[in-house]
């Protein structure tokens, strides 16, 4: 006998249907009655009251610490910094073998 314990499929949900569910909280209705009525889980909700009560903003973007944009800022400069120097690596091989 075997069990089969499936994830549940993702779901991907509207900012508006969101901001609707925070409101929701936000007027009284209970946190666990609406994970049951929506089919959402407790973090899921949890998640989106922190963000809107933080920015108003749902997408991880908006939520992001200056120092989070600064990380990313830095390691996308770096990425393309080696990518210059590889490319200046070969063509300095290329070189290199021209003048022999």
């Amino acid at each position: 006998m075997t069990i089969n314990l499936s994830r549940r499929e993702k779901r991907t949900f509207t900012n508006e249907f969101k901001k609707q569910l925070v409101m929701l909280y936000q007027n009284g209705k209970k946190r666990a009655d609406i994970v049951a009525e929506y089919g959402l889980t407790k973090s899921a909700l949890d998640k989106w009251i922190t963000q809107y009560q933080t920015t108003g903003a749902f997408t991880a973007k908006d939520n992001r610490s200056a120092e989070e944009n600064e990380l990313i800022a830095l390691r996308k400069e770096n990425k393309r910094l080696l990518m210059e120097n590889d490319i200046l690596k070969q063509a300095a091989l290329i070189m290199g073998r021209r003048s022999s």
